[in-house]
């Protein structure tokens, strides 16, 4: 059986897709280390896989980081050059795991897991969260720092591919201490870390539903979109049992694990909307109060945090943050869904989301209470909304994204 070192960095959703395919791995026998900050250490080790630390050692706890990269406009281009400018640390570390693997499995931005595999000559898998991360000419994102560009990007694919080479030109100072530490390595400069050069030539994994992003012909060659790999645990509580069964089902409002803490007014204006409304409601703060009353109206529930996979069912609508993760959860319940956008890949999850018939999109910087309320008000009043979503959760739910990766990943291990 094989070594396999998983390389990731981020949130949650960063975390529990390679989860997911790890302890499939394992389950087939493979030796299965996770590289990644430090603060995920609990959570990897709980499931039986090797741990292993990588610099930086991100808080998620820290509003003041978390509002810092949550910016629309600037929040992308800040993690970026914060994940290139500790590079070498990054490197040094995981080197120090990739040395007993077979093979290494990179996350979009673990710059330093891609240079190990090169310089140790090691085979690597690379793989995509989000549809995003492909960048297609002929599927245009929504950029988070413009979205207006996406009517542009879609007239023609030729528009698309200059827009796309401008982006690299300006996006390459980003990346430039991860081309230094090629070059100190003794490897050649390679292709743009942020586009091709994410990207390996043995094999890419999609890891998201093809519902979301159907394949393009300008995808890297060798990828293969596997489904959602669904990292789930965790049992309802007795008191969210108790409220769920007290009424009709509620709106369920998440920020996920990042937005979170950067949430500004969002529950407020939350509360307010459903108010309104009159709605059941459940609100999942994180760690932070949220500025919500320490009494709440009645049908209206607040918790720290509950498993996605486990609440989103008995949902009314879901209210996110449009984070791949917890979209990919929203999908896989079948149940409405309002997108409140904040940065990074969320505004293209909602949008995709929202062509598919299933979700309206608030971006942050619009999101008050009476857009709220009427976003909800149409999406449980008007009857087209839940068979869609239905529809989608039932194709989502067959597939079986941690076992489709896993397959890829035996198929390309050294004979």
């Amino acid at each position: 059986m094989a070594r396999i070192l998983l390389a990731s960095f981020g949130s949650l959703g960063d975390l529990h897709p390679y989860i997911a395919i790890g302890t499939e791995l394992k389950r087939r026998g493979h030796t299965v280390t996770i590289a990644t900050c430090a603060a995920h250490r609990t959570r990897v080790e709980a499931e039986g896989l090797a741990f292993h630390p990588v610099r930086p050692d991100a808080d998620l706890n820290d509003q003041k980081l978390l509002a810092y990269v949550m910016d629309a406009r600037h929040g992308s281009e800040r993690v970026v050059r914060y994940l290139a400018d500790v590079v070498r640390e990054s490197y040094e570390d995981t080197v120090g795991a990739a040395q007993h693997a077979d093979l290494i499995v990179t996350h979009p931005v673990t710059f330093a897991a891609v240079v190990a595999a090169e310089k140790l000559g090691l085979p690597w898998i690379s793989t995509v969260l989000a549809p995003l991360s492909f960048i297609s000419a002929y599927d245009p994102p929504v950029p988070s720092h413009a979205p207006w560009m996406h009517s542009l990007l879609a007239l023609s694919p030729a528009i698309a591919k200059w827009l796309w080479n401008l982006a690299r030109k300006q996006t390459l100072p980003w990346v430039g201490p991860v081309l230094e530490l090629r070059r100190e390595v003794g490897l050649p400069p390679g292709k743009h870390p942020l586009f091709e050069g994410s990207h390996s030539p043995a094999q890419v994994l999609a890891l998201f539903s093809r519902c979301l992003g159907p394949a393009q012909p300008d995808w890297p060659p060798r990828t293969v979109a596997t489904g959602f790999p669904f990292y789930d645990h965790g049992e309802l509580s007795a008191e969210l049992q108790e409220f769920l069964g007290a009424g009709p089902p509620p709106v369920i409002f998440t920020l996920g694990s990042s937005a979170v803490g950067a949430a500004g007014a969002f529950y407020v204006e939350s509360l307010a909307a459903v108010t309104k409304l009159g709605c059941r409601a459940i609100f999942l703060t994180g760690a932070h109060a949220q500025g919500l009353p320490a009494k709440l109206p009645a049908g209206i529930m607040a918790v720290p945090y509950a498993s996605h996979g486990a609440v989103f069912p008995h949902a009314a609508v879901i209210v996110h943050q449009g984070g791949i993760g917890t979209t990919a959860q929203a999908m896989r319940s079948g149940r409405p869904q309002l997108v409140v956008p904040f940065a990074h890949d969320q505004f293209d999850n909602g949008a995709r989301v929202q062509r598919l018939g299933i979700a309206e999109v608030v971006p942050r910087s619009r999101y008050s209470t009476v857009r709220a309320a009427r976003a909800l008000a149409k999406l449980l009043q008007r009857s087209s909304y839940a068979p869609a979503a239905a529809k989608i959760g039932e194709e989502v739910r067959r597939e079986r994204g941690s076992e489709t990766a896993a397959d890829l990943i035996e198929r390309t291990l050294p004979t």
